[in-house]
Formats: structure tokens, sequence, C-alpha cells
């Protein structure tokens, strides 16, 4: 009877976990083309407009960060200068 059981879970269990598989396109080829293209795009905005997003966030936040840090450097060295002179 315990086997009868167990041979019950492990069918129970075939069924439920076996699904078919999905089969994708190979979309590799594709875009081999679209990144060895010569049209003047630079390569890392070629992905499409998340390439693009990614970009431009990153260069705001590299030249924000600079200049924040920039401006509480001078500031800092501003504050101290102040304060040993007067």
């Amino acid at each position: 009877m315990l086997r009868n059981l167990l041979a019950l879970r492990q069918t129970g269990q075939r069924t439920i976990s076996t699904t078919s598989r999905r089969h994708f396109k190979n979309k590799v080829p594709e875009k081999q083309k679209l990144f060895q293209e010569d049209d003047e795009i630079p390569l890392y905005l070629k992905g499409g407009i998340a390439d693009v997003l990614l970009y431009r966030a990153t260069m705001v936040l590299t030249i924000g960060g600079t200049a924040y840090a920039m401006l509480s450097q001078e500031h800092k060295f501003t504050d101290n200068f102040l304060c040993n002179h007067y």
C-alpha cells in the first residue's frame, strides 16, 4: 500500500511539473547585423530606447554628482578659510 502511495505521488508530481517547453526564436543573427551596421550611431546606443535612457541617466548622475562634490568641497573650503582668518 505504501508503495502504491509513493508511485501515485511520483506520477502526480510528474504530470504537474512537466510543461511543454517554449521555443524561442534565435535573435542573435539579427542583433549581430544591427550592431555591425555602419550607421554613425554609437555602439552603446544601438540597443534601442532602453540604452538611450540608461546612457542619459548615467550622464546626468555623473555630471550632477561631480558638480555636487565640487560645490560641496568649495563650500567646505570657504567655511574653513573664513573661520580661520576672522
